[in-house]
């Protein structure tokens, strides 16, 4: 993949550019064997890969510059801005979006916020493609609510230069520290979910939702989760750190109690459009912290799904799970390292079988589903 930025030297996001795909998955494979050399491996699957570029479905960038003449993409530490609309990353769609957003914030004055004199209104802009229907999700970041009527004048203008936009909303981010967004999101459109199909399974992102980047390998993800599941008759299963739902949807036959379990109330909310949209009967999910929900029950279900952010499911969960001991667990990680630790206190399992998604390329990270079985 060429990147012009990256030979310019501007941006070295793609820590990997410069090395072969074929030796970067090589690479990340002995990486994952290396953490989980003192366990015994039933069966290494080789890794899934998907496109090498134009394979995010999200943009998070940065706006400087001045009202006039915006730059949308990152800042350097000294405060130098980079311009990434010509980032390879991205789908070529959102080259032109870009630039009508250039021109949008010009037309509605809204001052890119300065970071060190701490003056201006937009920080950041959230770009989100469905690859269903190829709508458009766009979230405003601002310091405040002063340039939100302004704001709400000019969108007109803009959603008849950009029809594909079907969910927009502005998150007001007060603080002055390196934080994305803020607690609070106000909706500029009735439409506040945008709907994607993975493997015929609808899902829905709403603006404070997490939702993979790369469609291409999430859907091949959650394909092999289903697929592990349904080599046994499972009656019952909890989907933890559930987010959207992916993987408990991609799961659950009609037949079976499912209860997804995720502290983020606008994830729980797009898991229950799409188990009503499925037709699912003996599905919950809940806004609940799941450490918490697992931890207050005396019983446990067939199978329990993890999906956990990066710093891992942790000791107490851990604990739990292994003296409950559940006859089956499905782990997936963004963080194979914190994913080892939590492996080598769940001493009444093996692994049964492993295998690594590369849902980023050209960086050291990746993901790895792992079903682990409980010892007889």
């Amino acid at each position: 993949m060429h990147c012009a930025q990256y030979t310019a030297g501007t941006c070295r996001s793609c820590q990997w550019l410069e090395k072969p795909y074929a030796t970067q998955l090589s690479d990340k494979q002995q990486n994952l064997a290396d953490l989980l050399a003192d366990f015994t491996v039933g069966e290494w699957r080789e890794p899934v890969a998907g496109k090498q570029q134009a394979f995010r479905n999200k943009a998070k960038m940065v706006v400087s510059g001045s009202v006039e003449r915006p730059l949308l993409g990152m800042l350097h530490r000294d405060g130098t801005p980079v311009d990434l609309c010509d980032c390879p990353l991205y789908p070529s769609s959102f080259s032109d979006v870009f630039q009508h957003l250039k021109t949008f914030i010009a037309r509605a004055g809204l001052t890119p916020y300065n970071v060190a004199r701490k003056r201006g209104e937009l920080k950041h802009l959230l770009l989100t493609e469905s690859q269903y229907n190829g709508g458009l999700m766009l979230r405003f970041v601002l310091r405040s609510e002063t340039k939100l009527v302004q704001l709400r004048a000019a969108l007109p203008w803009l959603m008849q230069q950009v029809p594909a936009l079907q969910v927009i909303s502005a998150n007001i981010q007060p603080i002055h520290m390196a934080i994305l967004e803020g607690d609070r999101e106000i909706p500029l459109t009735s439409q506040q979910a945008l709907e994607e199909h993975f493997n015929q399974v609808p899902l829905f992102i709403r603006p404070q939702s997490f939702f993979q980047t790369n469609p291409q390998v999430a859907a091949a993800l959650y394909a092999t989760a289903r697929d592990w599941v349904a080599e046994r008759e499972i009656a019952s299963m909890w989907d933890l750190f559930c987010g959207v739902g992916g993987f408990g949807l991609h799961c659950a036959k009609p037949e079976t109690r499912l209860t997804g379990i995720e502290i983020s109330a606008e994830a729980i909310v797009c898991a229950k459009i799409s188990a009503e949209r499925l037709g699912l009967k003996q599905v919950e999910f809940k806004a609940l912290d799941s450490t918490g929900f697992a931890t207050g029950h005396d019983a446990v279900p067939e199978l329990v799904l993890v999906n956990p952010p990066r710093r891992g499911i942790g000791s107490e969960l851990c604990r739990y799970l292994d003296e409950m001991a559940p006859p089956r667990l499905l782990y997936s990680s963004c963080n194979a390292q914190t994913m080892a630790k939590d492996l080598a206190e769940l001493k009444n399992y093996r692994i049964e079988r492993v295998q690594l998604f590369d849902m980023f390329p050209h960086t050291a990270h990746y993901e790895v589903l792992t079903l682990l079985i409980r010892n007889n």
